[in-house]
């Protein structure tokens, strides 16, 4: 199965931004347009992007337009996320064009909520797994993270059972650094079984190389590649390489 690498783009209110402890802010890389962002990606050869909603993710209403960026990406795979806590806000999104959505983990400390997110989407869902000291702790956008969480290899067992199609692993300390991503859990939760993306700290090819060999199916490259220190298209000709 080729690696897949999954461009990340942040909208709040309508424009490229970054998630920060104080709230989002916004960028200038491409104008702040969204749009523009996910057009020179899919021309880099991107086949897949992740979309996260910080309006949602903020505690606001559902703010990211997924039928803008489907018109720029019309075969590009659009995979949504900001904190989704159900079965309802996921089904809007894949109903507005998304292929897929990833449940937050604020989700899975209720099991009911869980399941009926894993019935409605099937394949179409990805279960979110935020780590930090091999725990599931949830780190919504301005949200406080839950205090004890949830054991994180308990945790994916059980989904297994459940039925997930796919997970991706965030390494809470990571996220919006260049400190390279946590590949030990990585290869943790890849040995499950079920395909496994990779987010947090990734700023080379090199770390690409080093989840794949973790049994990463792909990864969320964001900030490395906004900032240009990961050059989508030589990432993308080795993933098909």
């Amino acid at each position: 199965m080729t690696f897949l690498i999954l461009p990340a783009l942040d909208v709040w209110r309508g424009r490229l931004a970054v998630a920060t402890a104080e709230g989002p802010r916004s960028i200038e890389a491409f104008g702040g347009d969204p749009g523009a962002a996910a057009r020179a990606a899919v021309g880099a050869g991107a086949r897949a992007l992740h979309l996260v909603d910080l309006d949602l993710a903020y505690g606001g209403p559902r703010g990211l337009d997924v039928a803008a960026i489907r018109a720029v990406a019309p075969d590009a795979t659009l995979q949504v996320s900001g904190a989704i806590g159900d079965a309802a806000i996921g089904r809007a999104y894949l109903d507005a064009g998304a292929d897929r959505y990833v449940l937050g983990s604020s989700a899975l400390a209720d099991d009911r909520r869980t399941l009926l997110v894993l019935r409605d989407a099937g394949p179409a869902v990805v279960v979110g797994l935020e780590v930090e000291d091999g725990r599931i702790r949830a780190r919504s956008a301005g949200r406080e993270k839950e205090a004890d969480g949830l054991d994180l290899m308990s945790t994916v067992g059980w989904l297994h059972a459940a039925g997930a199609a796919a997970f991706l692993v965030t390494s809470i300390d990571r996220v919006g650094g260049l400190g390279g991503p946590d590949v030990a859990l990585v290869r943790r939760v890849a040995r499950a079984g079920r395909p496994t993306y990779a987010a947090g700290g990734i700023r080379s090819l090199e770390d690409l190389r080093a989840l794949r060999n973790a049994g990463a199916a792909g990864a969320v490259v964001g900030t490395a590649a906004l900032e240009g220190r990961i050059d989508l298209a030589e990432a993308f000709a080795w993933t098909e390489a």
